[in-house]
């Protein structure tokens, strides 16, 4: 199965699935009136899923963003950098669907929103389904929690299995001992289910709660080996990171992650549903407002560092934006002759975008469907994308159209 079906797998289930919500207040009222506000969610839609929504009668492009209460920076696109002509008219192709189901594009540069946009069911105070951006997440509330002491850059390197005081390892298939944390952020875990054989295991709620979750894995996985530890795109291993994440932090993964991480970046618009285990989902299945998915750009981009406080591990932070993974065109979902050089660190995306005769590295968080957080350093700038497409082009738009208006 290649990347794309996966990832829209994982958005055809989140459609289905009832959510839990950890928290939905919304936080993003303008601090002055706009001549033209951002469109937001209506009394009359409170109670609808995103799926649910309608489609703007107007799509929403504003070069010049207002200033929120949400510690987002914002400048004027083309005064503060940027081909203003260029990404209007690139905007209305958006608009006018010439580029698929696209429902927001945000572009920040130098620390400053200079343009945003919002189509279809894009709403400014709408949480929208992140697919497997989610694992970004959980990669950086683990290195959270290396910034805070509960585990150490050199646990990376220690098998999972180390950290989960409720396994039975006498029972646990061959090798199990050889899934670090580095591997299974790496999506190198070794374990080989299908499909089929996790659905079929996921029907057992009793012997997925907890700890337990993990050791069915362990009891049914065929023997982990050198081989089996090669790149494997799958929903397993983000799972491991989160058991251990739970088992090391005080109270639980879920009040850590909403005290230490999305209370800290002033996150209150988000759905975050929980797996089978109790736990968050660690794969997929949380919402974000495309301003939210801003901020966790801005965290990757200050290296950990959020207002002044270092949130992340430095170390951990640019640890996790390694190519720790080096891939092939036909290992990766998101396609074009202008992404070169693909690979994968702790749930990030690396790849390099030619421009004309010139490449810019980039690292991105990416979920299915046409979720992305894209950091281009060279550039300083960060884009955000949300969609409901199955046309993975949004890398190849974002070097064809968008870095030139900043070259």
């Amino acid at each position: 199965m290649n990347m794309f079906v996966k990832h829209l797998l994982a958005m055809s289930v989140l459609s289905t699935m009832s959510t839990t919500l950890y928290a939905n207040t919304i936080d993003t009222k303008p601090c002055a009136k706009t001549t033209t506000p951002a469109p937001v969610i209506l009394d009359t839609q409170k109670t609808l899923s995103f799926w649910d929504f309608p489609n703007l009668e107007k799509a929403y492009l504003e070069s010049t963003p207002s200033k929120r209460k949400d510690g987002i920076k914002v400048g004027q696109l083309g005064i503060d950098g940027g081909d203003k002509a260029h990404i209007i008219t690139l905007a209305k192709e958006i608009a006018n669907q010439k580029h698929s189901d696209i429902d927001s594009l945000l572009i920040a540069h130098k620390d400053k929103l200079i343009f945003e946009s919002y189509y279809l069911r894009g709403r400014v105070d709408l949480p929208h389904p992140q697919a497997s951006a989610t694992k970004s997440y959980v990669s950086m509330a683990l290195g959270r929690a290396i910034e805070l002491g509960y585990l150490s850059m050199a646990d990376l390197n220690k098998p999972i299995i180390h950290f989960l005081q409720q396994l039975d390892t006498s029972k646990m298939v061959k090798g199990a001992d050889k899934i670090t944390l580095h591997k299974a952020l790496n999506m190198r875990s070794g374990i080989r289910l299908t499909r089929a054989q996790q659905d079929e295991l996921a029907k057992q709620s009793e012997q997925m709660k907890g700890q337990a979750q993990v050791q069915t894995y362990l009891q049914h996985s065929p023997t982990i080996s050198a081989q089996s530890q090669s790149f494997n795109y799958q929903n397993l291993d983000p799972k491991l990171v989160m058991q251990v994440l739970d088992a090391v932090v005080p109270g639980g993964a879920k009040a850590f992650i909403k005290k230490e991480l999305l209370d800290k970046l002033g996150i209150k618009a988000y759905h975050w549903a929980d797996d089978v285990s109790g736990l968050p989902m660690a794969p997929y299945h949380s919402q974000m407002t495309s301003r939210n998915m801003l901020k966790w750009g801005q965290l990757v981009k200050n290296k950990g560092k959020w207002q002044g406080e270092q949130l992340i591990s430095k170390e951990f932070m640019s640890k996790a934006t390694q190519n720790h993974t080096t891939l092939g065109q036909d290992d990766i979902f998101f396609t074009g002759k202008h992404i070169i050089n693909p690979g994968y660190g702790y749930y990030f995306w690396q790849a390099d975008m030619q421009v004309g005769n010139k490449r810019y590295a980039t690292t991105s968080a990416q979920g299915g469907g046409g979720q992305y957080i894209i950091l281009v350093d060279e550039l300083d700038l960060i884009i955000v994308f949300t969609a409901s497409t199955r046309e993975e082009r949004i890398m190849e738009l974002t070097a064809q159209r968008i870095l030139p208006a900043f070259i």
